[in-house]
Order: structure tokens, then sequence, then C-alpha cells
């Protein structure tokens, strides 16, 4: 048994590097960033750190990296493979299709199952894949894509939390984590059998679990930091605690638990319950996780599938009305951070074009429609507040 995984960022390093290293599992990373593949591979270790538990602190030895360059080596890295797993963030999806079309081929020759495991915080990822792998496959290694390659989703529920300074000087790839898991993997995508991994669930009935997670956790980390910024603080778990923004957080909560629960007929109990994990996360001081992370990259985050605009899209069209979420989606709206570029091309927009043209040009809404027409009046309720002063 051997895997790949394509990304080595911290949840690559921090999630599932770490479980494939405690199941005895061999496996490389494929690296865009040369530096870091360089970094990885000089030093053949890195440190996970797990927040308020560090007696379960591991050092994932062994390792190596190669990089987008190497393309021959990472054809015969898939080729050898069990597993394929991403984590390049949903985005750059596209870039790693030719390199896993490539090693399907070569697997193709060499015949049994591989399975493609995605771990991104995006919307239909597998999709994504299979779509693009689908368009370019060979006409002679077209049979044994469809027939012997899986092409499923993971839901991460692990938060990686970026190391101070400090830690960064003595050990540059060292990952904080969050002490959770559990890598539920949609069942009915996978063929053959995956290798034991620790912590990983089969999930059977997996419709809308990852939008359920989408729409669940991340629009409440959207909200707490958007609201949270607004308000001045600089913690996550500071802002979670926050009175007022607990009020909206769990106005949010029940606006997408009762969508979610009538879109993929959740017990709405049930969905209540899983936003309380959501919670739980958010206050979790153990976790020092900042809000500029959170929150950087705006003009993304509005989206009209996105976690706050595209929740509030998918609450309305249940019936409910998402007061919430548009006071979520009013205070991203205003944004700011000078560090951050999208931040400032989103504060030129604002200043120049009018909120209008940001509802309709970054949110995809329009701006005279019920969500633009909400939206606008939060956006008044915040200036009255005192936490706007455009």
């Amino acid at each position: 048994m051997s895997c790949v995984i394509f990304g080595a960022g911290k949840i690559a390093r921090g999630f599932i590097g770490h479980l494939l290293y405690l199941s005895n599992i061999p496996f490389i990373f494929v690296e865009k960033a040369d530096v870091l593949a360089d970094l990885i591979s000089e030093r053949g270790e890195y440190t996970v750190n797990i927040l308020g538990n560090a007696e379960q602190n591991c050092v994932v030895k062994n390792v190596s990296a190669l990089k987008f360059s190497e393309k021959d080596k990472i054809t015969e890295a898939i080729e050898n493979a069990d597993v394929v797993f991403n984590a390049v963030g949903g985005k750059n999806l596209g870039e790693i299709v030719p390199f896993l079309t490539a090693g399907i081929e070569a697997k193709a020759e060499k015949g049994g199952n591989l399975n493609l495991i995605t771990c991104e915080n995006w919307k239909e990822p597998a999709k994504i894949l299979y779509d693009g792998i689908s368009q370019t496959i060979s006409d002679s290694a077209r049979e044994y894509f469809e027939s012997n390659v899986g092409v499923t989703e993971a839901v991460i529920m692990r938060s990686a939390i970026e190391s101070d300074a400090e830690l960064l000087k003595k050990d540059p790839l060292i990952v904080n984590v969050q002490n959770f898991w559990e890598l539920p993997v949609d069942a009915s995508r996978v063929k053959g059998e995956l290798p034991n991994i620790l912590g990983l669930k089969l999930v059977p009935e997996f419709t809308g679990f990852l939008e359920r997670k989408f729409y669940t956790y991340n629009a409440a980390n959207g909200t707490t930091s958007y609201l949270g910024a607004l308000l001045g603080y600089e913690k996550i778990a500071d802002a979670a605690h926050d009175e007022w923004i607990l009020q909206i957080l769990d106005g949010v909560y029940q606006e997408t638990a009762q969508a979610l629960s009538l879109k993929h007929n959740f017990p709405l109990d049930e969905q209540l319950a899983f936003t309380l994990t959501s919670k739980r996360k958010l206050q979790d001081y153990t976790i020092v996780d900042y809000i500029e992370r959170n929150a950087r990259d705006p003009l993304r985050k509005l989206g009209p599938d996105d976690r706050l605009v595209g929740s509030a899209r998918l609450v309305e069209s249940y019936g409910i009305v998402p007061e919430n979420l548009c006071t979520a989606i009013a205070a991203a709206c205003f944004y700011t951070n000078g560090t951050d570029e999208f931040a400032e091309e989103l504060k030129r927009l604002r200043t120049e074009k009018g909120i209008d043209y940001v509802l309709e040009n970054v949110c995809k809404l329009d701006a005279n429609g019920s969500l633009g027409i909400l939206i606008k009046e939060k956006i008044q309720m915040l200036r009255q507040k005192g936490y706007i002063h455009e």
C-alpha cells in the first residue's frame, strides 16, 4: 500500500500525512511550490502539534516531496499508488488534472484499482476532477478509468493553524492542528477497498454531507470572522464569545439548519446538534486562530456559491428569510485589511463603484432583489450601531 498527496500545506501535512504516518502507510507529497517541496525533502520530517493535547504531538518522519517539474516521477508515484489525496485548494484543482490523467494512463497498463480522494472545502471537488480527467484521458485508458478509478470526496473537519514566528524559525514545517481525528469519505464512489487508514470513516449515505459541513462550519466561520473583524477582535475564539456576535451566529445556525434539513432530509434536531460541534470549535480557546487568516480573500468568500452568499441563497430557496446571514454578508462587504490585496480591491470597488456594484459583480446578486435589499438594510443597521463608518 502507498499513497500520493497533492499539496503539502497545513491540511496535507497536519491531517492527511499525519494519519497515513500513524497508519504505517508510505506516502509522498506533490507540491507546486518548489521551495516547500525542497524543504520537505531536505528535512525529511516535520512536527504535528495537537492543540490542547500535547501528549499526542508527533514527528512525522521519512517524508519527501516531488515538484511539479518532476512529471515522470509523479506519474510513476501515481502508477504505484493505491490512493491519491489532494488538498491543494479548490481553485487549483484544474492544475493537477494533467498529472492525474498521466498517472491513471500509466496505472491502466499496470492494473488494479486506484482511488482519488478530494480533501477540499469546495463545492463538488470530485466532480471537477472527474470531469477534467474524463475530458483528457486517452481512449485506451478510458475503460480502466471508468471501471477501476474511484473519484470521491472527504470532509475535512480538523483545523490546521499557522504557527507563530518563533516556532516557525525552529521548524518551518511545524503544523498546529485541532484534536480531531475522523476523516469521513463518500463510500459510494470508492472502487475496491481502501487501505486501513486511522480515522478514515466510510460513509454510505454521503449525499449532502460535504454541503452540510460547508454551509454549517464555513458559514459560521465567515460570520464570526467578518463580524469579529468589524468589532475589532483579533482571534476567532474571542469573537465567538461576544454576546452580539453569538446572537447573529445562533441565527445563522438556525437558518442553515432549517434549509439543510429540508434539502437533504436530515432531522432538524440532528442538524441543530451538528451546529453545536461547529460552535464548540469556534469557541475553543486552545485553537489559537486569527480572524485575519479566516477573513482574507473576501472577494472569493463573497462569491455566489461560497459560505455566506451561497448559504443565503440556499436558505432563501426554501422560503426562509436569511436575516442573520445577510448581516454577516453586510459585514463581509465592508471588511478592510491593508495587507490583503483582495480586501483592498473590495474596498476600491465599494468606494469607487458603490455597494450595488459589489453585490452584482462579486456576489452575483440582484442589488434590488430580495437578498440585495436585505443586505443593504443590514449595512444600514451596522452603520447605525457605529460598526461601519463609510
